[in-house]
């Protein structure tokens, strides 16, 4: 395991969420809490910026079409808020698919994460 730092707690406060960018790729780091997460920044539905989304508990909000994440790890909860044929059909193009989270660590004030 190599972990990255991303951040420093104290640039997080609790309930706040913040993309960090390495390398090209954003990971999204949420605080609740003494408790740190981190997941990729873009929804695998359809490539919303949860970084813009809402965070109740550890369970993150697209601000896109509204799909659901347990930050912890990374289940889906609910895949969109559509309803009926509008659904079944974001279903078939798009079958639900959890979003990736990575292990961390805390190092002094670093949050540091297995990338």
């Amino acid at each position: 395991m190599v972990f990255v730092e991303l951040l420093k707690k104290s640039e997080l406060e609790d309930g706040g969420l913040k993309m960090v960018d390495i390398d090209g790729h954003e990971y999204l780091v949420a605080r609740v809490g003494d408790e740190f997460m981190v997941s990729d920044n873009r929804c695998p539905h359809m490539g919303g910026d949860l970084s813009k989304g809402k965070l109740e508990g550890t369970v993150i909000t697209c601000p896109k079409h509204h799909s659901q994440f347990d930050l912890v790890d990374g289940h889906v909860i609910r895949w969109t808020d559509w309803k009926g044929l509008k659904l079944t059909a974001a279903k078939i193009f798009k079958s639900p698919k959890d979003l990736k989270t990575y292990p961390i660590e805390i190092r002094e004030d670093k949050i540091m994460a297995d990338l």
